[in-house]
């Protein structure tokens, strides 16, 4: 059986970045607990060619391997840094080129990065409802760390690294389940085939 692929997603335009440092501990945290093939990506992989692309058919070649890693992934960290509120416009325009379907029960992990406290709701309030249109399986545990949570680049806040811990276990959990649930008819075929 092959290893779930966990792909996360840093909607940062530059590195390094504290998103980038978020989803990276959430996806650690899970592989820690499930075995899973783990790839980074952030906005600027997917260069200038996915904010010129109105379709997915005018995508540039690192933005369409960026969009297909997101649609084949079977698990997600996805984290964006906040800005008035809101997740970025070029993280926004990206899912909007993913296809409906693709992250469908998938299972999602969702974390957000801002200068301080006042956007720390933007995950339930923008992140979430936008993975509830894709059907998505969000983890409970959302992550949101500000500017005094990180320290020398890397995150220093107990509660966010537990909050952290809770996240990635949570991914490993659904992940866990999920690659279960679709390795069953396998072995029950292999099995009958004897």
């Amino acid at each position: 059986m092959t290893r779930p692929r966990l792909v996360g997603f840093s909607a940062n335009i530059q590195r390094p970045s504290k998103t980038r440092t978020l989803v990276e501990a959430i996806a650690a945290e899970a592989a820690v607990r499930l075995p899973v093939e783990v790839r980074i990506f952030d906005l600027v992989d997917a260069g200038p060619g996915l904010g010129a692309a109105l379709t997915r058919d005018q995508l540039s070649l690192p933005a369409r391997r960026l969009v297909e890693a997101v649609e084949e992934a079977d698990a997600l960290v996805v984290g964006t840094p906040v800005y008035k509120g809101a997740y970025t416009g070029l993280f926004k325009h990206l899912f909007d080129l993913v296809s409906p379907e693709a992250l469908a029960g998938k299972p999602v992990a969702l974390a957000a990065t801002g200068g301080g406290p006042r956007h720390a709701l933007v995950v339930e309030h923008a992140l979430r409802p936008l993975f509830g249109f894709f059907t998505a399986l969000t983890v409970p545990t959302a992550v949101y760390a500000s500017d005094p949570d990180f320290r020398e680049g890397g995150l220093d806040a107990a509660a966010i690294r537990q909050r952290v811990a809770e996240a990635g276990d949570q991914l490993a959990t659904l992940a866990g389940a999920r690659a279960a649930a679709s390795a069953a008819p396998l072995a029950r075929a292999a099995g009958g085939a004897r």
